[in-house]
């Protein structure tokens, strides 16, 4: 009998687990490719539809030649070349569509053999482990999305070639051998009469779960330590190196995929319910620790859930699947809705809500496994045994390239930052709303983030969710430029995020969140540096929307009670949302017992920065360039020494002006950034920097 030589075998395998590669690549890209719009537009901007143009185009499955839908889906890898937005995001449903079509065809297959949709499941599974390690070389980014191109690291045009090669694979396979028709119809018997009694409606809410879960959670290993994280000292793990535990523990949840018995029982869900409540409710290790049982469990009830699926009628199944799919995601981004989103408080600061439905419907698609869904044939699985060996030895090899990874990023990671003019005992701070790193034309911007200061707020930073790519852009900024960084209130604390680096050691950090009992939660964080010796207090924070005046006024006056509380010289950067001298100034700076940097500039609406127990020595204005909506404030300051007995001295701020030769060339700010600047950034509003006597 013909048999597959374990060359081709093993490219087959190859070509299908890239496929899952994209897969998951061009579904993780198509979520920041819709949030785009509307969060440039800061409403419902009418692209949101892709998603179910991306997500719901399964009919008419590409049975006989699934290479015409893997070959479709590439074109969410391609999507990279158009310069046009709008066309990328199209590019990029198109392609999900693709990869969809692919995916399912894949699983239902005419006369399916369970061996074969086996093979399918285990190329999937292989190629999300194969995606989460490659964003672990690549600082959480994928090299291959859309919003990736040559200028920000971008890999596109390798993996647009290492897909058409994995696609020429599948389009130029030979039909199965006789022995694998055999198998197959042995085991068809027993499908094919399970296809009929087999519970499709649990099946497809445990499929839309299953993919929900894997996408939200696990793809990428920085999400669950983000999850976990509360601030320092230390007490949450580092994505670098503990994310590395996450690929450890989806590999082995994978490689327990074929003991289904074990993976569909009720303790199991029971102990994987256990997680999510951990990682959910729990700050540090212990969030930690439930994240990763989560993922052991949500990553071995892949197959079964997969397994009982294709036993049911496929296009009622997947469209069904794929609608729950989206309901979770768009509860998972109403958690965090913007004041102005419909509906927004159906769901606002109830991630518990979400787990759970994702946990229930995991829950019916194991139970509907475990009654019926049958393991694969003897013959069929003597005939496929060869893959699960491929199967380990590929989840092996990613889930070591991704320790790898964390092994070659930790001396980055943990290198002690050098302080800008420490002779002078110089301290600059800046502001930015980042906009989740997206800038305007729907590219990756991390790169582009450059900072000429010692402490760094940002704003709308959280980019740990489906529709910011579920990845944390903080570490490639941060290990590159570096700085220690204090991500703030984690995802699951249902803010848009606000995030600090700094140069200086953070000896401790407090995240809050503020008073928002109308509309959105807004996030604060106040941290404690080591300046030169000296406890050095910086209060970052993003108030709600204009929307809601009561929860700006309480929000606010939060803050001003934290600064005026603290017993160590102070700086303020946030996001306040008023106009100058107006209630909600007043109420920060004369309740907050802190000066503002500059009383005079009266052209300011969001960003607003303050002081106490500092000397303020200049005080500048950057344009945005083309990277967000916002500019970049920043403002210099002399640290004083420690007192030696008594009270520190009190620095009465001079508003006084002065040239910029008073001070000295560490106190001054760049050249660079005069006139037309450079990459877009240029001194504005006041044309050039202000020094203060």
């Amino acid at each position: 009998m013909a048999k597959l030589s374990v060359s081709s075998a093993t490219r087959h395998f190859l070509a299908d687990t890239y496929l899952g590669f994209v897969f998951w690549t061009v579904l993780t890209s198509l979520g920041m490719c819709i949030w785009y719009f509307p969060l440039w537009h800061m409403g419902i901007s009418g692209y949101e539809a892709a998603l179910h143009l991306g997500l719901g185009c399964i009919h008419g499955l590409l049975r006989r030649h699934r290479w015409v839908a893997a070959l479709l889906g590439l074109s969410g890898i391609f999507a990279y070349a158009l310069s046009s937005p709008a066309w990328r995001l199209l590019a990029v449903a198109v392609g999900t569509a693709g990869v969809t079509l692919w995916w399912a065809a894949a699983l239902h297959e005419d006369a399916v053999p369970t061996g074969r949709m086996e093979r399918a499941a285990m190329a999937w599974e292989a190629g999300l482990v194969a995606s989460v390690a490659v964003r672990m070389w690549f600082q959480t980014s994928n090299p291959a999305w859309a919003t990736m191109n040559a200028l920000n690291g971008g890999w596109n045009r390798t993996a647009l070639v290492l897909g058409l090669l994995a696609v020429a694979d599948v389009a130029t396979r030979r039909p199965d051998s006789a022995a694998e028709a055999a198998a197959a119809k042995k085991g068809d018997l027993r499908v094919a009469a399970g296809r009929v009694r087999a519970a499709w409606v649990p099946a497809a809410l445990g499929l839309g779960a299953l993919l929900f879960a894997l996408h939200s959670l696990f793809s990428d290993s920085a999400i669950v330590p983000r999850w976990a994280w509360a601030g320092y000292p230390h007490t949450g793990p580092a994505p670098v190196p503990w994310g590395a535990l996450v690929i450890g523990a989806l590999g082995c949840g994978f490689a327990l995929g074929h003991r289904a018995r074990l993976t569909t029982s009720l303790l199991w869900w029971a102990l994987g319910s256990c997680g999510a409540a951990a990682v959910t409710l729990c700050d540090g290790w212990a969030g930690f620790c439930g994240g990763l049982l989560l993922a052991v469990y949500v990553a071995s009830v892949s197959r079964a859930v997969l397994r009982v699926q294709a036993r049911c009628p496929a296009g009622r199944t997947f469209a069904v699947a794929l609608l729950w799919y989206n309901a979770l995601v768009l509860g998972h981004v109403w958690v965090v809705a913007y004041e102005f989103v419909p509906g927004g408080p159906l769901l606002r600061e109830r991630t518990w809500a979400v787990m759970a439905a994702m946990m229930l419907a995991l829950l019916a698609g194991a139970r509907a496994a475990a009654a019926g869904a049958p393991a694969p044939a003897a013959s069929a699985s003597a005939v496929f045994g060869a893959d699960r060996r491929r199967h380990r030895r590929a989840l092996l090899a990613c889930v070591g390239a991704g320790a790898l990874a964390m092994a070659w990023r930790l001396p980055a990671a943990t290198q002690a930052p050098v302080p800008h003019a420490a002779e002078q005992r110089a301290l600059t701070v800046g502001i930015w709303t980042v906009h989740f790193d997206l800038d305007n034309d729907m590219w990756l911007a991390s790169d582009r983030i450059l900072a000429a200061v010692d402490v760094m707020g940002f704003l709308e930073s959280d980019t740990e969710r489906i529709i910011m790519g579920g990845r944390d852009w903080t570490q490639r900024v941060s290990e590159q430029l570096g700085f220690y960084v204090d991500y703030g209130p984690a995802p699951r604390k249902h803010t848009w995020g606000c995030a600090m680096m700094s140069k200086f050691r953070i000896v401790k950090s407090t995240h809050h969140l503020l008073p928002s009992p109308d509309g959105e939660l807004a996030c604060a964080i106040h941290a404690t540096l080591d300046v030169y010796g000296r406890p050095v207090d910086v209060v970052v924070s993003h108030n709600g929307q204009e929307e809601n005046a009561l929860d700006r006024r309480l929000q606010t006056t939060e803050l001003a009670r934290i600064m005026r509380e603290s017993p160590n010289p102070v700086v303020f950067a946030g996001y306040v949302v008023t106009s100058p001298h107006a209630e909600n100034y007043r109420i920060l700076y004369e309740q907050g017992h802190i000066h503002d940097v500059d009383p005079t500039d009266d052209d300011r609406w969001c960003q607003y920065i303050g002081f106490r127990g500092l000397k303020r020595t200049g005080y500048a204005r950057v344009s945005r360039g083309t990277i967000t909506d916002t500019e970049i404030q920043v403002a210099k300051f002399v640290v004083p020494p420690l007192p030696q007995g008594g009270a520190a001295p009190a620095w009465a701020p001079s508003y006084a002006r002065v040239s910029e030769s008073a001070y000295a060339p560490e106190l001054r700010f760049p050249a660079m950034f005069r006139g037309e600047g450079v990459r877009g950034h240029f001194y504005h509003v006041f044309k050039e920097p202000r020094y203060y006597g």
